[in-house]
């Protein structure tokens, strides 16, 4: 047997599969949205398109890297991409940042691209947590982590956490929060600790809304998501277009790029975080559906490797991961149902965004390294 026969044989390849999959699809719902948009698209009907495909096909080769590199192998390297995640971080609030849509969480790059650094530092925080509550329980045969662990885990999701609630984008704050708790929870972190978090989230909460730290649109966000009557035609304007859009389809949908609504582009940013409303207009029901049964499958097989991951450290990623991709897929499908204020996070695989798609592909490629190594069979 190859070497290349006995990697291919241990590849997952319901999640590679399921992850494709929803790719493929993400690119046709990022045409249909875009292919009208002069005002965005130059005048290109396939200028997004382009961009998409270009993004996943550099997502895919991050994904190869991770498996080549194994998970074990950038385990040495965490410490370095942690300190460059929280620096990008940092660097957003300097003259180097520029805001999107009311948040200063991105950096201009050449050619008109930019890169979000809170994207990047969701695999930081993840490896960050593993590496740092693995450690001392496989050194020391613990079978929970010890409170200086734990201490360390909260302060380092802490640095990252508050340097993007300065931007301030509340999304991706609340995505890496369920990451932490996520890990603390399969590390076998004690029940006071879980509670403590929980109860530090919501007086953390509390204080940035008491300390006026959110600006006047994320208030309204809210306001329009306690009352989705409030203001139609202003602030509860896109949680009402995007429900018409996704009650328009039906069970079948008006059929790929037919969606009235999507052509009308009466839903805004429906290429980034409405794009599930582009599912539901246009393939129904039936299409909405079966993008939520292929999360489940790419979350499922996540379960699945953690639970046969070859050592803590490898479970403790394995378990971040799913809990980020659980988390943000249900913020993002829930505020297009109006189920979930709205919060500006991407729908994984499926919504444009050159760095959500890179970090997205990079978790998929760390879960398909340590399901490699995995001696067990799933």
């Amino acid at each position: 047997m190859t070497a290349r026969d006995s990697l291919a044989r241990r590849l997952d390849w319901a999640l590679l599969g399921a992850a494709v999959s929803l790719s493929v699809l993400g690119t046709l719902l990022v045409y249909s949205a875009t292919k009208a948009r002069t005002d965005l698209n130059n005048g290109e009907p396939g200028f997004f398109l382009v961009r998409h495909v270009l993004n996943i096909s550099i997502g895919l080769g991050l994904a190869a890297l991770m498996v080549w590199l194994g998970h074990t192998r950038l385990r040495t390297a965490v410490p370095v991409l942690y300190a460059v995640s929280v620096v990008l971080s940092l660097a957003v609030l300097t003259p180097l940042g520029s805001s999107i849509n009311g948040s200063r969480s991105w950096i201009q790059l050449p050619g008109g691209f930019v890169f979000q650094p809170s994207e990047l530092v969701k695999v930081g925080v993840i490896l960050g947590l593993a590496t740092l509550l693995s450690a001392p329980m496989e050194s020391e045969g613990r079978d929970t982590p010890d409170t200086r662990s734990v201490l360390q885990s909260l302060l380092l999701v802490a640095i990252p956490a508050v340097l993007i609630m300065l931007t301030p984008d509340v999304g991706q704050t609340m995505v890496i929060a369920a990451i932490a708790l996520g890990a603390l929870l399969v590390s076998g972190t004690g029940r006071r600790w879980i509670l403590g978090l929980l109860g530090l989230g919501v007086v953390g909460a509390l204080a940035v809304w008491q300390l006026g730290l959110l600006d006047e649109y994320q208030i309204n966000r809210f306001a329009a998501f306690a009352n989705p009557a409030l203001d139609p035609s202003g602030v509860g304007y896109n949680t009402n277009q995007a429900r018409i859009a996704i009650g328009s389809g039906g069970l079948t949908g008006q059929g790929l790029f037919h969606g009235s609504q999507t052509a009308g582009q009466f839903v805004p940013e429906q290429h980034t975080d409405f794009i599930y409303t582009v599912v539901g207009e246009e393939l129904g029901f039936a299409g909405a559906g079966s993008v939520i049964v292929l999360i489940g499958i790419v979350l499922w097989r996540g379960c699945r490797i953690a639970a046969h991951a070859p050592d803590l450290y490898g479970t403790l990623v394995a378990a971040g991961i799913v809990a980020w991709l659980a988390f943000q897929s249900f913020q993002n499908m829930g505020m297009a149902l109006g189920i979930m204020p709205v919060t500006g996070l991407p729908l994984p695989f499926l919504s444009y965004g050159g760095s959500a798609m890179f970090a997205t592909w990079i978790a998929v490629g760390l879960l398909l390294a340590i399901r490699v190594r995995s001696r067990s069979r799933m």
